[in-house]
């Protein structure tokens, strides 16, 4: 069997309030509105098959997140039309050492980096999100373990990239960008995937640890999902079947 992408999960203090944050920069819809959970879905035309999710962390963000959300731009002008939106909901110009870019790195009110993209053409079709970026100290290896994660093919890389998208083309790529900083604490942001209906968690974990992924305790407790970790070390979800 196989999995699939359903959801990419931040940390946040007040995820309500980031969830605000993220609905009125994106456009997006509020689709669950729990204590515990906060979900976000894009309109259908944006072709995003799985939803932003927020849940509650305590912990303070310290460090620079491995994994961030770029943003598409069709323009110049719009490329800044973004940039002020977000500035006015509350967003902050951060330096990460990008120097002399033709983007835009800024923090949400949570302090996670996203990126407002210059116009390219590989991400005319996306939607509002242009890519889920993950730093990789090597990206050509964890391309594979991702790519029979998500079941998206890789369609481009190098030796220090690797792009996955989903075979029908729509919606944001998942790119794999080479970073040397390495995996101190558990990522604030993380992906979920799941099973098809005919899957199983079990079966999954044990496909995915022999491909490199092992189990990890965050203080989960007994819950349905298993908790992972990539080569890499970057934690996600394998979900129940659906």
């Amino acid at each position: 069997m196989s999995t699939r992408l359903v959801n990419v999960v931040v940390d946040a203090a007040d995820p309500p309030a980031l969830a605000r944050f993220w609905r009125d920069l994106l456009g997006w819809g509020i689709s669950l509105e729990e204590p515990d959970e906060v979900d976000l879905q894009a309109p259908a035309d944006d072709g995003w098959r799985f939803d932003l999710v927020f849940v509650p962390v305590s912990k303070p963000k310290t460090v620079q997140n491995r994994v961030h959300l770029d943003l598409a731009s069709a323009s110049a002008d719009q490329q800044m039309a973004m940039l002020d939106h977000a500035l006015g909901l509350g967003a902050v110009r951060v330096d990460i050492g990008q120097r002399n870019v033709p983007w835009f790195v800024l923090a949400d009110p949570g302090g996670n980096e996203f990126c407002v993209l210059d116009p390219r053409p590989e991400y005319m079709n996306t939607g509002a999100i242009a890519a889920i970026v993950v730093q990789a100290a090597d990206p050509r290896a964890l391309s594979a373990f991702w790519s029979a994660a998500s079941g998206w093919p890789v369609v481009r890389g190098a030796e220090d990239y690797a792009s996955l998208r989903d075979p029908d083309g729509r919606g944001p790529w998942l790119e794999l960008i080479h970073s040397a900083d390495p995996h101190v604490v558990k990522n604030r942001v993380h992906l979920d995937v799941a099973p098809f209906p005919a899957g199983s968690v079990p079966g999954e974990v044990a496909r995915l640890e022999a491909l490199g992924a092992h189990r990890v305790d965050i203080g989960q407790g007994d819950v349905p999902w298993e908790v992972m970790a990539d080569p890499e070390d970057n934690e996600f979800c394998i979900l129940t079947p659906r």
